[in-house]
C-alpha cells in the first residue's frame, strides 16, 4: 500500500500565479495529484516556468470566455480515462477535470458562483444537482469518488469568521448549504472534518478587499471530499493557509490506497 499526496488551489489566474514564483514550493514536495482552479487559461497560454518539476500528465479545461474560470490537473498517474464532464459542465466553461485511474474517480472542479445575480444562483444549484447525479451513477457502477476544489459554499457556521453577517449571501445561503447536507448525506466525507473536528478559524478563502486574510477574516469554500468506502484510507487532511499568492489557500489530502 502507497500514500498518495492531493493538493487542491483555486489559483485566481495562473499566469498571474507564475510571475509571483507562487508555485514553486511545488518542486519540494511529494505531490501525485496538482488540481488547479481558475486558471483562466488555455493549455497552450500555461507557463511552463510554473515549477522546474515535469509531471507527465497535465489535464485542461478551459472556458470558451477566454480568460474565465479553467481547470488544470497535474500528474505522473496514466488516466484510464481523462474528460471535461460535459453533462454538468453545459456552458462549457471549464469547471471540471475528470480522471479515472484503477477503481477511483477523481474529480477537480471549480463550482459556480451564485453572487452575481438569481440567474447564476440558479445555475449554481442546477451544476450541484447534475454534478452529485453523475458521480452517483459513477458509484453505482462500482467507482469510488474523489472530489476536490473551490465549492464556493461554506457548509456550516464554523466554515467562515462572520455566519451571522452572511446569512443573505451567496456562498451561505440555507438553500446551498442544504445542498452540501445532501451531498454528505449521500456518503461523501468532508475530510478536513474527519480529520481535524470542530477545529475553528480555519478557512481558505480570504477577500483581498479588505485584507481579511490579515485578520484572518475568512471562508473555508475549498474541500476534498470522498465516498464513503475511501473514509478508512484517509491518513491527513489539511488547510495550507501558510501559502500565499492568491485569494485562496492550497488544501491537501493524503490517501493510503
Amino acid at each position: 500500500m502507497q500514500s498518495l499526496t492531493f493538493i487542491s488551489w483555486n489559483v485566481n489566474g495562473i499566469r498571474s500565479i507564475d510571475k509571483k514564483e507562487a508555485l514553486r514550493w511545488v518542486d519540494d514536495e511529494k505531490i501525485d495529484f496538482l488540481a488547479l482552479q481558475e486558471i483562466k487559461a488555455e493549455e497552450h497560454q500555461i507557463p511552463d516556468t510554473l515549477f522546474m518539476r515535469k509531471f507527465r500528465q497535465l489535464c485542461v479545461s478551459s472556458s470558451h470566455k477566454k480568460g474565465q474560470s479553467g481547470v488544470a490537473l497535474f500528474t505522473d498517474i496514466e488516466p484510464e480515462f481523462c474528460g471535461v464532464c460535459p453533462e454538468v459542465d453545459i456552458l462549457d466553461e471549464g469547471r471540471i477535470n475528470e480522471f479515472h485511474f484503477g477503481e477511483i474517480a477523481f474529480f477537480n472542479v471549480y463550482f459556480p458562483n451564485g453572487k452575481r445575480n438569481a440567474e447564476r444562483l440558479e445555475y449554481k444549484m442546477a451544476f450541484y444537482d447534475r454534478f452529485l447525479d453523475y458521480i452517483e451513477d459513477l458509484r453505482k457502477k462500482g467507482k469510488s469518488i474523489i472530489v476536490c476544489g473551490d465549492v464556493n459554499t461554506a457548509h456550516k457556521a464554523i466554515d467562515l469568521a462572520r455566519p451571522e453577517a452572511n446569512e443573505d449571501t451567496s456562498g451561505f445561503l440555507p438553500i446551498e448549504r442544504e445542498w452540501m447536507d445532501r451531498f454528505v448525506a449521500c456518503g461523501y466525507i468532508d475530510t478536513f472534518r474527519y480529520i481535524h473536528g470542530d477545529e475553528p478559524d480555519r478557512y481558505s478563502w480570504w477577500s483581498m478587499r479588505t485584507r481579511a486574510r490579515e485578520r484572518n477574516v475568512g471562508w473555508r469554500i475549498d474541500y476534498f471530499f470522498v465516498s464513503e468506502d475511501l473514509k478508512e484510507k484517509i491518513v491527513d487532511a489539511e488547510i495550507l493557509d501558510d501559502i500565499t499568492g492568491s485569494d485562496h489557500c492550497p488544501v491537501k489530502l493524503v490517501l493510503a490506497l
